[in-house]
C-alpha cells in the first residue's frame, strides 16, 4: 500500500460533546464518507526528554515547535512496518514528514542507537533532530479510537473525530496492548479539520451554530498536565498547585 509521507497543512481542532458529535455526522452524511480504514485504534509513543523538555515548550504555544513520535494503526509484531514521524507547526501551519519502517529496524535505530536504517533525507531529517535533542527516548504511550473522513467531490479536506483517548507513562511499546489512563471524559470526541486553507462554508456554520469553538488541546500535552498534577499532588499532602 502507497502512503503519503509528506503533509502541509492547517489542523484545528475542537471538542465535541456525544449530541455534536451526532448532530456533525448527519452533516457530512451524502457529503463525505469515511475512509478505507474505517474505525480504527491509532497507538503512538511520544519521544521526549527526561525533564520534558519538548512538551513543554509545546505548551508555552511558541510560533515553531516539533515533536517525534512512532504510530501504528492496529495491532503489530516486531516484523510490521511502523511510522516514525518528525511533525512541526509553524504560525499555525503544520508539516509532517514520516517514513514507514519495521517495528524493530525502529527499536534498533531510535532506542538502541544503530545506524539508521534508512538513507532518505526523511531519515536524515530525524536523526539531526535525534541529536539535536540529546537523550530524547519513549516517554508516554498514547492510543486513541479514529474516525476518518474525506469529501466526496474530491475537495482537500479531511475530518477526523478522535475518542476514547488513553496514555501510560510505563510499557513503552507499541508491541504491548492498549491501556492506560483516560486523559478526557469517554463523552468527548476531538474534532480535527484537516485543510490546506480555508474550512467549508457549511462547516463553518455548522460549528457556529452549535456554539462550538477551536481549542488548542494536544493529547500528550492534557496527558503531561494529568501526570505533572498527580505527582504534584502527592508531593503536597494532597494538595494541588498551580
Amino acid at each position: 500500500m502507497k502512503y503519503l509521507n509528506v503533509f502541509e497543512r492547517y489542523e484545528i481542532k475542537y471538542i465535541l460533546t456525544k449530541s455534536q458529535r451526532s448532530a456533525l455526522c448527519e452533516l457530512m452524511e451524502g457529503h463525505m464518507r469515511i475512509d478505507e480504514y474505517g474505525h480504527t485504534t491509532i497507538r503512538n509513543i511520544y519521544y521526549d526528554t527526561d525533564d520534558y523538555r519538548l512538551i513543554r515548550t509545546s505548551l508555552d504555544k511558541p510560533e515553531y515547535k516539533e515533536k517525534l513520535r512512532v504510530r501504528s494503526y492496529s495491532r503489530i509484531t516486531q516484523d510490521d512496518d511502523v511510522f516514525v514521524e518528525l511533525k512541526k507547526k509553524y504560525r499555525s501551519v503544520v508539516y509532517k514528514r514520516r517514513i514507514a519502517l519495521q517495528e524493530k529496524e525502529v527499536t534498533d535505530w531510535l532506542i538502541d542507537n544503530v545506524r539508521r536504517p534508512s538513507e532518505s533525507q526523511i531519515a536524515e531529517e530525524i536523526d539531526y533532530f535525534k541529536n539535536y535533542y540529546k537523550g530524547i527516548k519513549p516517554k508516554v504511550f498514547l492510543s486513541y479510537e479514529r474516525e476518518a473522513y474525506y469529501p466526496l467531490d474530491g475537495t482537500d479536506i479531511r475530518i477526523t473525530l478522535d475518542s476514547n483517548i488513553i496514555a501510560r507513562d510505563y510499557d513503552l511499546s507499541l508491541l504491548k496492548g492498549v491501556y492506560g489512563d483516560n486523559i478526557i471524559d469517554r463523552d468527548l470526541t476531538i474534532l480535527e479539520v484537516k485543510v490546506p486553507g480555508a474550512m467549508p462554508l457549511p462547516l463553518i456554520r455548522f460549528l457556529n451554530d452549535n456554539n462550538i469553538r477551536k481549542t488548542s488541546f494536544s493529547k500528550y500535552g492534557m496527558y503531561y498536565m494529568n501526570l505533572k498534577g498527580q505527582q504534584s499532588q502527592t508531593e503536597n499532602g494532597g494538595l494541588l498547585y498551580a
